[in-house]
């Protein structure tokens, strides 16, 4: 086997289970609160291409995949982020979802020859760590504090480290605080990509969900940079939480054309090409904004409501971007879990689980995430019961 497997932390939703473990069963009906997976309807109209596309499935399809889906992408990240130039032929890559291509562009553009040192946000997404441990990287964790808006203070990584850095992954709007970076900021990024020479991964998965303007993009930013070949930057999408379509494993990665070239060789030999029927439905998701815009108008309500309930008991506030909550808790962020779900059967995740202990400090603890994928009414009844069990302590 692989000895880096061992290298691999628990999964969050596994220490999840471990913590929840023998506690007593509450008689209330459950609520999930802890995974991030859309709950608002699929749209019909995607659907229906699924549905009159299912004869396609007697074709193999391509790791590159059909052109037109490729050239919608391209026309969505023009029009989204003001891109005067995007080659749909050279960069943009459809894949399935952005976390089976996180981790697998990882082991691309990884050397492992040169003790490659891979940062990334603390807390983060767990595929960044795990892809960096399996490509024979070492992670490096940025932590985002309040201190620090919330997501990492680059001017506080040292020289020595940038030298070093191979990949450096972002998350913006960040999973699970929901803070944004500036295009000042990623435009200040690419330049210490250039002279560092180290690439960088841009995890945008969750830009189409905010309340008042939409966040930046590296692209964007290298685009103002005057810089159409997007040299050292990759950005991934995907339609999970833009459009409700998790099952549907549909994303993109997009960015510099020789980067792509390399990772397109590689999903060849990787084998995960996405189904044509897929591929049209895609299209017909990326080439509609009125579900995205009633989609962000779901998430605003359900914001707005449980803050209402919740802002003044919790330390809490609401995010620029993303479906999460990312509140302080009074007492051990495991403890409050632990109460929460055996008093109220309220299933949140100890903010701990989603970050790493660095130098005797831990991001994430004393803190909870919320995801408030669940229908309105269920995040409402679910903010009340949080309400009582803060009443209690």
């Amino acid at each position: 086997m692989n000895p880096d497997l061992e290298r691999l932390h628990p999964y969050p939703f596994e220490k999840l289970k471990l913590l929840f473990k023998d506690l007593p069963t509450s008689d209330k009906s459950p609520i999930a609160l802890s995974i991030g997976e859309p709950k608002h309807p699929s749209p019909d109209f995607v659907q229906q291409v699924l549905g009159d596309n299912t004869a396609l499935l007697s074709r193999y399809p391509t790791t590159a995949g059909i052109p037109e889906l490729s050239d919608t992408i391209a026309t969505w990240l023009k029009r989204r982020f003001h891109l005067n130039s995007v080659d749909a032929s050279s960069q943009v890559l459809p894949v399935n979802g952005t976390r089976e291509a996180l981790f697998a562009f990882t082991q691309a553009v990884i050397d492992r020859q040169r003790q490659p040192l891979v940062l990334m946000p603390n807390p983060f997404y767990q595929i960044y760590e795990g892809a960096t441990l399996l490509a024979g990287g070492e992670p490096m964790y940025l932590p985002c504090t309040d201190d620090t808006g919330l997501q990492p203070d680059f001017d506080a990584v040292s020289e020595d480290t940038w030298i070093r850095t191979q990949l450096l992954f972002i998350c913006t709007p960040g999973n699970p605080t929901g803070a944004t970076l500036t295009k000042a900021q990623l435009k200040a990024l690419i330049q210490l990509a250039d002279k560092y020479d180290f690439v960088i991964a841009s995890d945008e998965c969750y830009s189409e969900i905010y309340r008042d303007k939409p966040p930046a993009g590296l692209l964007q930013a290298c685009a103002e940079l005057g810089r159409d070949d997007y040299r050292r930057c990759v950005v991934f999408h995907s339609l999970s939480k833009r459009s409700n379509l998790p099952g549907l494993r549909s994303g993109f990665v997009a960015g510099d054309s020789e980067i792509l070239k390399g990772f397109l060789r590689y999903r060849t030999y990787h084998g995960c090409a996405m189904p044509i029927h897929h591929q049209l439905a895609s299209i017909a998701a990326w080439n509609d904004e009125t579900h995205v815009e009633k989609n962000r108008a779901l998430y605003r309500e359900k914001f707005d409501a449980v803050l209402d309930i919740l802002g003044g008991p919790l330390k809490v506030s609401a995010p620029a971007a993303g479906f999460y909550l990312w509140p302080k808790t009074p007492i051990s962020d495991e403890e409050f879990a632990q109460r929460l779900q055996a008093e109220q059967n309220v299933t949140v995740l100890p903010g701990r689980y989603l970050s790493r202990t660095v130098n005797g400090k831990n991001p994430g603890k004393n803190r909870i995430r919320m995801a408030l994928v669940a229908p309105l009414e269920e995040c409402v009844e679910g903010a009340e019961r949080i309400k009582a069990l803060l009443d209690t302590l």
